[in-house]
C-alpha cells in the first residue's frame, strides 16, 4: 500500500482525510486507486493534477513507480508560465 496525501481541497471528496492508502506500484495504478476507492475524485484527477513522488514532481507520466514507502502527493496541477 502506498499512503497518498492530499491537498486541502480534495479531503472532502476522500472522507475528510488528508491521507489515504491504494494499492498501486506505479502513478497511474495511485490515481486508479484513489478514484476506486473515492468516486468522488475522478472530475478532480480528469481535469488534471500534479503528482510528487519521494520530492518530485512527475512529469514523464503514469509508468513512474512508487514504492510501498514512496512519500505521495497528489496536488493541484501546475502550470508554467
Amino acid at each position: 500500500m502506498v499512503e497518498v496525501n492530499l491537498w486541502s481541497g480534495l479531503r472532502a471528496f476522500a472522507d475528510g482525510k488528508d491521507c489515504v492508502e491504494v494499492d498501486a506500484k506505479n502513478v497511474g495504478e495511485v490515481l486508479t486507486g484513489l478514484v476506486a476507492q473515492y468516486p468522488g475524485l475522478e472530475h478532480v484527477i480528469e481535469a488534471g493534477v500534479s503528482v510528487a513522488v519521494d520530492g518530485k514532481v512527475i512529469a514523464s507520466g503514469l509508468t513512474e513507480p512508487v514504492k510501498p514507502d514512496s512519500e505521495v502527493y497528489l496536488m493541484q496541477q501546475l502550470k508554467g508560465g
